[in-house]
């Protein structure tokens, strides 16, 4: 199979139904932004630090693809082999979420990302998290989206949060409270 086509030399491609759409449309941003995503989530699993994490990572990687799936499909069609995203799904963040939370000191203030690269890629690939969630937010006012990917996207980027502080502290990096200049 070749890698390019030729089919989108003029600023066009196909959603998963046939329709030609703009690179540029919505539902493109949508899920090119989660294609994004997937691309720093795989970035924070190469790191040695998150070995222990490496199959969860991976696992949020595949969700992130089946959820670009269903954003990549035409509106008003479905397709019997694109798998089902589950609530359980989200279940799992949340344990996991809470499971790190536990052995973390108290957040009394916002806390200035860095410190460490690894905890610095964490913090982009929430903000990247975040900006995927808005623009799959922009295309379900326009078009029906099912509401858990939203869901997902918005409990992802409070886990990628807390990974960031996680990591923080299991490396011993002293995290930067925001302090408010005048």
């Amino acid at each position: 199979m070749k890698i390019y086509t030729r089919t989108g030399d003029k600023g066009q491609t196909s959603l998963l139904g046939g329709k030609r759409v703009s690179k540029s449309d919505l539902q493109i941003e949508a899920y090119g932004n989660t294609d994004e995503l997937n691309a720093y989530i795989g970035l924070l699993r190469d790191y040695k630090e998150n070995t222990p994490r490496a199959g969860y990572l991976a696992e949020i990687q595949s969700h992130l693809f089946t959820i670009g799936s269903h954003l990549a499909v035409e509106s008003g069609k479905s397709f019997d082999y694109i798998p089902e995203i589950k609530e359980s799904f989200i279940e799992s963040l949340e344990k996991t979420i809470d499971h790190m939370n536990e052995n973390l000191p108290e957040m009394k203030n916002f806390v200035l990302p860095g410190g460490h690269p690894l905890v610095s890629w964490c913090h982009i690939a929430r903000c990247v998290c975040r900006r995927a969630e808005r623009s799959v937010i922009a295309l379900s006012e326009k078009q029906h989206i099912d509401e858990i990917i939203i869901k997902y996207l918005n409990r992802l980027s409070d886990y990628l949060f807390v990974l960031s502080r996680k990591i923080a502290n299991d490396l011993n990096v002293k995290e930067v409270p925001w302090k408010p200049r005048d």
